[in-house]
């Protein structure tokens, strides 16, 4: 029988909607200063948002939007988890990513992990990490059987998986299924990324290898962060991969049956501070990999070990600390949405060594520790997929597997993922992306705080390593090359580009304008002075004792209409350069030429632009 909250046969599911809705009318009317009977006969719908995949994210998710519930985790389709019986002690695996070229100091570093809070080891071999010939002595003293090995050997896979192996033959488990590895061969996807890797018919053959093993070894890993580094949407990243997967498929099956071929894949996809994006991510991408299983005959093979890392492109250089915070918030969303493994990356992964004049120990620990405040203190490992159920991620992570599913089958249209790779498809498509995002980043209606929105301009300036480019695409780059136009000519000149504030009228009527200026100038590293209200008569003595080359009036349209022209006058005979206005133009409309400011500034435009242009005119 229904429970008391369910309406019954034929009435509205929602009761208290129509109420809802005509509520949310009356606030868009005052707001937009309409009429109601001027607004949509659904007006919530002006509240709606547009990923980048085109998804709509509706204001508010009711019964209305309720879809039919997931199978138990453990049972195909996989969405709410791929493991039936997760140690809900554990969570999921706690990883941390070693790098250093010492193997004796790398196992230093794992074992006091393993002690103080990691259950997974992610090492890099080779030219990524510790010799080949060195892997034992960095591998000594693991319980291969607690705690999980990926290896991030690139070419050196083969001879990596050999020593790999040597070691397991030394090794006694009373299980050896328990013994969990990852060769962490990724052809296909490094390809895409540019860095070497074995060639796919050599990682075929381990494979193979990896397939006669007594313990649980997988030997491809399908990265999907190589795409969302790129700049793909959260569809693109599991779309490619899902297409890199079945090109695996494809070239495993020459020599495995289609079950052996699933359980030498797994995947890694990228974790950022969207919360619930991240969380329907991770769902949906067991929902396609899945469904591919199903399509191949093996349904109950398809729910593949899924590895998520925080983004590299959210962390920035500016700032660095906010990056706590972001992976804290992705760390979040892969664990509830099913990660089986979390790799944290440290706060200040996107700077030097040192850069911060902190340890690389330190860093290490907060990221370690994020993990483990989210599992020993906030207890998320203790339910499997907290958001089943939610009206909001269960339409999200329908809608992003579908589009997810759309994109690949564009790739497998276009030949598979070799071709879409070789033709350029793949690439064209995720730039597009980029450029949307980066857009919206450089119009600020995407904010990166610490960097487009609150800069802090004390910050010390970065290093000329730190300023190099690298391969990410991160959100805020941008604006800190910005930043680092700044820091240079404060190296040369001995203060920053500056700019002078000319608050007209009230507090009250410039405060607001005073603020947003004063945050848009510093994102670009021009540092704002601020004499406080002026009168007409004041503003040519506070711009002479600046002695700032650019100046922004600030105040109401209506202050506007009776003062910026004298004010432009008074500053332009005090030898300001350039004059704008914290405003549209239509304010000044009725201005002559020599009246009028030579810009506006407003928050439709490109800052980005617009900053770079004003550091030009003071030769920065």
């Amino acid at each position: 029988m229904p429970i008391a909250s369910e309406p019954g046969p034929g009435a509205e599911p929602v009761p208290q909607f129509s109420a809802w809705r005509k509520g949310v009318a009356g606030v868009l009317a005052k707001v937009r200063r309409v009429d109601i009977a001027e607004l949509p006969d659904e007006p919530e719908h002006l509240l709606d948002e547009t990923t980048y995949d085109g998804l709509t994210i509706a204001p508010l998710y009711t019964r209305r939007d309720e879809l039919p519930e997931q199978p138990l985790p453990g049972t195909y389709p996989f969405v709410r988890g791929s493991d039936a019986t997760r140690d809900v002690h554990r969570g999921w695996y706690v990883s941390a990513h070693f790098t250093g070229h010492d193997a004796a100091a790398v196992n230093r570093e794992i074992l006091a992990g393993l002690e103080s809070g990691i259950s997974a080891v992610w090492l890099g071999v080779g030219e990524r990490g510790v010799p080949v010939a060195e892997l034992p002595v960095a591998l000594s003293g693991l319980l291969f059987d607690l705690a999980p090995l990926t290896l991030d050997a690139g070419t050196a896979a083969v001879d990596a998986a050999a020593q790999v192996f040597t070691a397991l033959d030394g090794y006694a488990a009373a299980s050896r299924k328990e013994i969990q590895v990852s060769l962490g061969a990724a052809p296909l996807t490094s390809r895409f990324a540019g860095t070497a890797d074995l060639e796919l018919a050599a990682t075929v053959t381990l494979a193979g290898t990896a397939a006669a093993r007594a313990e649980t070894v997988r030997a491809i890993t399908v990265d999907g962060t190589v795409f969302h580094n790129a700049g793909a949407s959260d569809a693109q990243e599991l779309g490619a991969a899902i297409a890199a997967g079945l090109a695996y498929l494809r070239a495993l099956s020459e020599g495995l049956d289609i079950a052996d071929a699933l359980e030498q894949v797994s995947f890694r996809f990228a974790a950022t501070d969207d919360q619930f994006a991240t969380v329907a991510k991770f769902r949906a991408a067991r929902q396609l990999w899945a469904r591919v299983a199903h399509v191949c005959g093996a349904p109950n093979f398809g729910g593949a070990p899924q590895h998520a890392v925080t983004s590299a492109a959210m962390m920035t250089q500016r700032d660095p600390w906010v990056n706590m915070l972001r992976t804290t918030l992705a760390a979040f969303g892969a664990g509830v949405g099913g990660a089986d493994t979390v790799t944290v990356l440290p706060f200040d992964s996107a700077l030097p060594p040192g850069e911060l004049g902190i340890s690389k120990s330190f860093s290490d620990r907060m990221a370690r520790n994020t993990q483990l405040l989210l599992l020993e203190e906030s207890h998320l490992g203790f339910v499997q997929d907290p958001g089943a159920g939610s009206w909001y991620v269960e339409d999200l992570t329908s809608a992003l597997a579908a589009k997810a599913w759309e994109f690949m089958q564009e790739l497998e249209a276009a030949g598979g993922y070799l071709a879409a790779l070789d033709s350029g498809l793949l690439a064209e498509r995720i730039a597009a992306t980029k450029a949307a995002r980066d857009a919206d980043v450089a119009h600020r209606k995407t904010a990166v705080t610490g960097v487009n929105e609150f800069p802090n301009l004390a910050e010390r300036p970065l290093s000329e390593q730190a300023r190099q480019a690298d391969r990410v695409a991160r959100y805020g780059a941008t604006f800190e090359a910005l930043r680092n136009r700044s820091d240079a000519f404060l190296a040369e000149h001995g203060v920053r580009p500056k700019a002078l504030l000319v608050p007209l009228g009230s507090v009250a009527e410039h405060n607001v304008r005073v603020t947003f200026i004063a945050n848009l100038l510093a994102s670009g590293g021009i540092e704002s002075i601020n004499p406080g209200p002026l009168e007409v008569s004041g503003i040519a003595p506070a711009a002479t004792e600046a002695g700032a080359p650019i100046a922004v009036l600030c105040g109401s349209d209506k202050r506007y209409g009776a003062e910026a022209g004298a004010a432009v006058e008074q500053l332009r005979a005090a030898g300001v350069e350039t004059v704008l206005l914290a405003g549209a133009a239509k304010a000044v409309a009725e201005l002559s030429d020599a009246q009028r400011p030579d810009g506006f500034l407003t928050a439709k435009i490109d800052a980005v632009a617009a900053l770079s242009d004003l550091l030009e005119k003071v030769g920065a």
